[in-house]
C-alpha cells in the first residue's frame, strides 16, 4: 500500500499534468469534422464533375461554395455545441483553447483555398495529401496542449499524407485513404480519447496499430480487391481479327497491337492565342513494341500490358509526361514552340 506522502506526490503530478494539458477536444467535434469531410471525399467523383459543369471557372466556384458552406456550418455548430457542453459542466473556455481552435479553422481554410487554386494552377494529384497534412497539423497542434493521443494521430496522419505522394499512389487510392482518415479515423479517435491520461508507449503503439488498420490497411486491401484486373480466359485477339468482326466481343477480351502499328493522336487546342477551325492536329505515332489492350463489351477499359508482363490498370498508369515546354523566336524559323513529350506505359 502506498504511503500518504506518495499519494500526495502522485496527486501533485496529476495536477501538474492537467495544468500543462488543460485543453480537451470534445468527442462531438471529431465526429462533426470527420463524417462530413469523409462524405465529401467519397462523393467527390460523382458531384460537381466536369460532365455536370464543363466550365472550369464555374466548377471551381461551385466547389468553393460547397466547401465553404459545409465547413462553415460545421465550425459554427461545433462552436455552439462545445460552448453549451462546457457551460453544462461549469468549465471555462480558456484563452489557449480559443486560439488553438482558430488555428484549426485557419488550416482548414487554407486547405479549401488550396483546393480552389488547384483548378487553375494544377496539382490536383496532391489534393488528398494536402488535406491529410492540414488535418495532421491541426491534430498535432491541439495535442500539444491536450491529449497526447492527438499528437500520435496527428503525426501519423502527416506521414500518411506525405507517404502517399512519395509512394506515388493512384489518386483514387489516396481519395479513399482520405475518406477513411476523415470518415472513420476521426470518429474512431473520438472513441479512443482517454481525457489526457498518460499511457505507456506500448499502449499508444497498440492504439496506433488499430487506428492504422482502420484507416489505411483495410481501405487499401478493399480497394485492391475491388480494382483487381479481371481474368481473361480466351486468347487475345489480333488487330486484324478485331477489325474483321462486325459485332464487338462480349465480356472481357484483349486485343494485341503489333509493333509498327500507327496510332494517330488527336490534340484539341483552346484558348485566346491560336485560331481553331474545329480541326484537331494529329500526331502520327508508331508503336515500337507489341502491346495488349483490354476491352469490355467492345470498349477499351484503359488497362494495358506488354507481352509477358502483368496487367497495368488504367488508374495506376501514367501515360504522358511533359518535363518541359518552351517558345522561341528566330529569324530563320520564326516562332517555334517545342516541348519534351514522353509517352510511357508505366505505373505511378
Amino acid at each position: 500500500m502506498s504511503s500518504p506522502a506518495a499519494q500526495q506526490i502522485n496527486a501533485i503530478h496529476a495536477m501538474l499534468s492537467a495544468g500543462h494539458r488543460n485543453l480537451r477536444i470534445e468527442r462531438h467535434s471529431l465526429l462533426m469534422w470527420g463524417i462530413p469531410a469523409g462524405l465529401l471525399f467519397a462523393l467527390s467523383e460523382f458531384i460537381l464533375t466536369p460532365a455536370q459543369i464543363p466550365d472550369v471557372n464555374q466548377r471551381a466556384l461551385a466547389w468553393l461554395a460547397l466547401l465553404v458552406t459545409v465547413l462553415t456550418t460545421v465550425a459554427a455548430i461545433d462552436w455552439l455545441w462545445t460552448r453549451r457542453v462546457k457551460q453544462a459542466r461549469d468549465e471555462a473556455w480558456s484563452f489557449i483553447h480559443r486560439q488553438v481552435q482558430k488555428v484549426w479553422w485557419l488550416l482548414m481554410a487554407l486547405a479549401v483555398l488550396t483546393t480552389f487554386g488547384m483548378f487553375f494552377y494544377g496539382g490536383g494529384y496532391m489534393l488528398c495529401a494536402v488535406w491529410l497534412v492540414m488535418l495532421g497539423l491541426s491534430l498535432y497542434l491541439h495535442g500539444l496542449f491536450s491529449e497526447e493521443l492527438l499528437e500520435w494521430v496527428g503525426a501519423v496522419t502527416i506521414v500518411i499524407g506525405i507517404g502517399s505522394l512519395v509512394a506515388q499512389l493512384p489518386y483514387e487510392t489516396m481519395r479513399w485513404i482520405a475518406t477513411a482518415v476523415f470518415g472513420i479515423g476521426l470518429p474512431l479517435l473520438a472513441m479512443m480519447l482517454d481525457r489526457g491520461q498518460h499511457r505507456p508507449a506500448g499502449v499508444r503503439l497498440g492504439q496506433m496499430l488499430i487506428w492504422l488498420a482502420a484507416v489505411l490497411v483495410i481501405p487499401l486491401w478493399v480497394e485492391q480487391r475491388v480494382h483487381a484486373a479481371p481474368r481473361i480466359e480466351s486468347e487475345p485477339l489480333s488487330l486484324a481479327d478485331f477489325r474483321s468482326n462486325l459485332a464487338p466481343p462480349k465480356g472481357y477480351r484483349s486485343v494485341t497491337l503489333p509493333a509498327g502499328t500507327s496510332i494517330p493522336v488527336e490534340i484539341e487546342l483552346s484558348g485566346d492565342i491560336f485560331v481553331t477551325d474545329g480541326q484537331r492536329p494529329v500526331l502520327p505515332l508508331v508503336l515500337n513494341r507489341p502491346i495488349e489492350l483490354m476491352m469490355h463489351d467492345g470498349k477499351l477499359t484503359g488497362d494495358a500490358r506488354f507481352a509477358g508482363e502483368s496487367w497495368q490498370l488504367a488508374r495506376q498508369v501514367r501515360w504522358i509526361t511533359i518535363p518541359w515546354i518552351k517558345a522561341d523566336l528566330t529569324p530563320e524559323k520564326g516562332p517555334v514552340v517545342s516541348s519534351n513529350l514522353i509517352v510511357q506505359l508505366r505505373q505511378h
